[in-house]
Formats: C-alpha cells, structure tokens, sequence
C-alpha cells in the first residue's frame, strides 16, 4: 500500500516547488528578493537615465563634491545608472542570487549594504592619503563586481566560461583591472580597489562567507540554517493520494449509514459504490 500523504506533507510538497529564500514582496508571478529589488532599482534608473540625461551626474560620488556639501551622493552613487545597467543587473542577479539562497534576505541586505559602505570608505580613505586622489563611485557596477568576486571566492571550483574554474576567471578579471589601473598611473583606484575587496571580504565573512580562508581577518559568521530538504514528491502520487482520501470520506459516510440505520438502507447504487470504494482502496 502507497505511504499516506497527511496535510501537513502536502504543505511542505508545495513548499518544495517554492524560492529556496523567503520574499520580501510579490509583484504579480515575481517574487522580489533583496538582490532582485537591488537590480530592479538599478534598471528603473537606468530608465530614468533617459528622461534625464544628467542625472547620473547628479548622483555620483567622489569625496572632494561631499566635502562641498553635496552629501546625498555618499547614498546616491550606486544609482548613477545609464541603460547600460540592465547588464550589470543581469550579471548581479545571476551570481548574487545564489548567495542569497545561502544568507536569506536580510543578510543579504545587510551584504550589499556593507558592500556599499566599504566601497564608500575606501575611496574616502584614499583622499586622505597625501599624493593620492580617490576614484569616483557611479552606478551598480562595483557592487556587481564585489558580489561576483564573492561568489567565485565561494565556489572556487565551479566551471565557468568555457569550463575555466572559477578562481582562474577570478583571477584574471582582477589582474586585468589591476593591470589597467597601473598602466594609467591611477594609483589612488589601484590602492581604492585593494582597500575595497579587504574591507568586503572582511564583511563577508562576518555574515557567514569565505568560512575555508581562515587568513582572512576577523571571526567567521555562522550561516542560517538551511530549510529541511523534502522528499519530492510526484504530481501523480499526490493526486493518486487525494483521490484514495476522497474515497476513504465515502466509505466511512456509507459506513456510518450502516451502524445508523442497518445495511438494508443502501440503496443498489449506494451498494455497488461501496463495493468499488473497498476493492479500490485494498489494490491502493
């Protein structure tokens, strides 16, 4: 006889087919997560892009504009968008989703946040260095690039393009950058990117990544515990169980008919029900 599908199965079945991470919200069939609402954001500036051609330059960050008391770029930068962000989205809800099943939403959120704020720092640091000039901080490209970098670090091993392990890929995009920044003499970039990556992995770690690079500073977060894994079950056997608890309703109706009023008050149609219910139920 099949195993029998209680209630509480079905509702952890249909969980089963759900987002491994809990929604913030719902926006028709999409379920909108912190990395999906980070991207969505980006896009809509893109959009806004163009509309209003200038905006990304009123949104921009470098610190020598917020020491002239343009503040609100210190939030603004990362929505200094064209519509070439739509990429960068891509890209960022790709590999920052998988990162996400691994941290939940909110922590999440408080990665991306810290993300954001490392960046921010770094490139204020540099400023202060004498004979140095910080970078300028525009749109979701860094922070798409942190997460990548994070997700490589993560799963060092996985293929990538071409079926290059991660690491390698990693590696090369990092060079390259690095490499670019020395050939232009940009220094003070060179030394923002490095001060970035140390205070993102730092975090990260934090927050319960990066927990086999133990030369990383800092003690390691403990990782939310991952939802109980549950059975699959077929589509068919659910349906072949609700169809044996419909019938089950049956007999006991009829049965409860019986002890009520005597098996002389089955009519001959109710008769030949019961005895296809009972052959039914038997061959399970």
């Amino acid at each position: 006889m099949a195993p029998t599908i209680g209630s509480g199965t079905l509702v952890r079945v249909s969980r089963h087919f759900a987002s491994p991470s809990e929604p913030w919200f719902r926006l028709g069939s999409l379920e909108v997560s912190t990395v999906v609402l980070v991207c969505l954001l980006g896009v809509a500036s893109g959009i806004a892009w163009v509309v209003m051609p200038g905006l990304p330059d009123l949104l921009f960050f470098h610190p020598w504009l917020v020491g002239d008391g343009e503040v609100w770029r210190v939030v603004t930068w990362p929505f200094a968008n064209t519509i070439w962000v739509a990429i960068t989205a891509l890209i960022l809800w790709y590999f920052g989703s998988e990162l996400e099943r691994i941290l939940g939403r909110l922590r999440m959120l408080w990665l991306l946040l810290g993300t954001w704020a490392s960046l921010t720092a770094a490139s204020t640091l540099i400023t202060l260095l004498p004979g140095l000039t910080g970078s300028s901080l525009a749109g979701l490209d860094l922070i798409q690039f942190a997460v990548l970098l994070l997700w490589i670090a993560e799963y060092p091993k996985r293929p990538f393009l071409f079926g290059i392990p991660a690491w390698v890929f990693g590696t090369i995009i990092v060079a390259v950058q690095a490499l670019g920044m020395i050939a232009g003499r940009a220094f003070g970039s060179l030394l923002s990117l490095v001060f970035s990556l140390v205070f993102v992995a730092i975090m990260a770690r934090r927050f319960g990544l990066l927990g086999a690079y133990d030369w990383i500073p800092g003690r390691p977060g403990t990782r939310p515990a991952a939802p109980p894994r549950t059975r699959h079950v077929p589509r068919s056997e659910v349906r072949r169980e609700q169809r044996r608890m419909t019938d089950r309703e049956q007999l006991d109706a009829l049965l409860d008919q019986i002890n009520d009023q005597g098996i002389q008050s089955l009519t001959d149609a109710q008769r030949r029900e019961l005895m296809r219910l009972r052959d039914r139920l038997r061959k399970g």
